[in-house]
């Protein structure tokens, strides 16, 4: 049973590691699930995935970090960024040999190379959102999408209208487009002015890390992908290519749902994931 307050205070952590001081979110026990958030400006374990921590805490510990480069983690230039090898790090230093990985986005991306590079460490695999590289077919002239349009843009203009056009981009439903989690988003962002500058300093540049179409077919663990029809900041078909290279694999695809399917469709995805964790 989980006694502990479920607060962002109570759960907070931090730990030492080569690529920095990391810090994360602890909360509930059992098998260890590392959750990792997306690129977005203000962007943290607790603000994306705290939704969730409150229901999964309840059957596995919850480990929600703060990336390199966000929240309240050591800052990172570009060229430096590697979250794949900060999240081996930070499993050696919990001494954690095997978790689940659950990741938003560019957390998803780092989930999906994790997984396809560090097999005996990722006993399940869940994503929202993942983008997946190679040629695209839904995003007209193969540039950056909509949505990913405001992200850039708010990172080099990092205004509180610039946030609430990001927010209103990310979400399908208004309801989730809070003024709460704008002004966290916001607080968060512009109290590290470090991080959007080192953020912007890589914009138009090559994403760096993303797992070949050869590696992620190397995937063994149990992976489950989320997608949210109505997404406009990447894509539906990522998911259905993770979907088609990964053995075993399962994909749901929410309509009425934007990028975030864990904030705007929390009570599905809690269940799904409890089953699918449970189960696989």
């Amino acid at each position: 049973m989980v006694t502990e307050l479920f607060t962002e205070e109570a759960t907070s952590r931090f730990v030492e590691l080569p690529s920095g001081r990391v810090h994360y979110n602890e909360y509930g026990e059992g098998h260890p699930i590392v959750l990792l958030h997306g690129s977005g400006p203000g962007a943290t374990g607790w603000s994306n995935f705290a939704d969730n921590m409150r229901e999964l805490g309840k059957h596995f510990r919850c480990l929600a970090v703060d990336m390199p480069g966000w929240g309240k983690s050591s800052p990172v230039s570009y060229d430096d960024r590697d979250h794949a090898t900060t999240a081996l790090e930070f499993l050696d230093a919990l001494g954690i040999e095997k978790a689940a990985f659950i990741g938003n986005s560019m957390g998803g991306a780092t989930s999906v190379m994790f997984a396809a590079t560090q097999h005996d460490r990722v006993s399940h695999l869940v994503t929202m959102g993942a983008g997946v590289g190679g040629a695209h077919l839904f995003v007209p002239g193969g540039g950056p999408s909509e949505g990913v349009k405001v992200l850039q843009r708010t990172y080099q203009e990092p205004t509180e209208e610039n946030f609430r056009a990001l927010v209103d981009i990310m979400t399908y439903d208004p309801a989730f487009a809070s003024e709460e989690l704008l002004a966290q988003r916001y607080r968060a962002a512009v109290d590290h002015p470090e991080h959007i500058k080192n953020f912007a300093d890589g914009i138009g540049r090559p994403r760096p890390h993303m797992a070949t179409h050869a590696q992620i077919a190397s995937i063994t663990a149990p992976s489950l992908f989320f997608h949210g029809r109505d997404d406009r900041v990447v894509h539906y078909e990522s998911t259905l290519k993770l979907v088609s290279l990964v053995q075993s694999s399962r994909a749901v695809l929410l309509a009425g749902c934007g990028h975030w399917a864990q904030l705007e469709h929390a009570d599905e995805f809690n269940r799904l994931v409890i089953d699918f964790l449970t189960h696989n």
